[in-house]
């Protein structure tokens, strides 16, 4: 468990970089014809990077324990989905809607923030969702390059290589259980902060 609590928040602070950092790029991308080409290309080249490349070049700019090193490889990883997601939904905005908030004269500012971002908020989440589990994937396996030994990937790498497979898929659960968790605190948000969102996908 201490393990796992240090891994832990090496993946929560990559998701809320990744996160963050891929809302910024879609509002951009979505407002701005020139930085949508400019940027998408170089997202795809970046997402594109596996994990095993990327881990040992962190680990050599920040330092093979500190975890800012792990949280980067994370943060690339939900940052792809979440941009991309929120991209879409930024754009797939009824025309009809579009349309009435022109005819109240509102400014592109009113429009983003009281149409396209609430419009984007169901795309978002489900982002959201598969960058939880790809959070702590992401930081166990940077982990298996080099970190505290306070790390969970680090624990399973060096029990594992003890042939202390009970330690090992005790982190494993570990793991696999801050997955869950992490899911379920982003559904908890999506029900609360989407309540009408939820209930027509529940009559679907």
């Amino acid at each position: 468990m201490p393990a796992g609590i240090f891994t832990l928040r090496e993946a929560l602070g990559g998701f809320l970089i990744g996160t963050a950092g891929g809302a910024v790029v879609a509002i951009a991308t979505s407002r701005w014809r020139p930085v949508r080409d400019g940027l998408l290309p170089v997202a795809i080249a970046v997402n594109s990077t596996p994990i095993i490349a990327l881990a040992p070049i962190t680990n050599n700019w920040f330092g093979i324990t500190n975890p800012l090193s792990k949280m980067t490889v994370v943060a690339v990883l939900v940052f792809f989905p979440v941009m991309i997601n929120m991209v879409r939904g930024l754009r797939e905005v009824e025309p009809s809607a579009l349309e009435l908030m022109r005819s109240y004269a509102a400014t592109e500012r009113t429009v983003l923030f009281r149409l396209r971002i609430q419009n984007a908020l169901p795309f978002l989440f489900s982002a959201l969702k598969v960058g939880a589990s790809l959070a702590v994937i992401g930081a166990i396996v940077s982990e298996y390059f080099g970190g505290s030994r306070d790390a969970l990937g680090v624990y399973i790498q060096q029990q594992a290589a003890l042939f202390h497979f009970a330690e090992a898929w005790a982190a494993i659960i570990v793991a696999s259980s801050m997955g869950i968790g992490l899911y379920a605190l982003i559904l908890t948000a999506e029900r609360l902060l989407m309540p009408w969102h939820v209930s027509l996908r529940r009559g679907e």
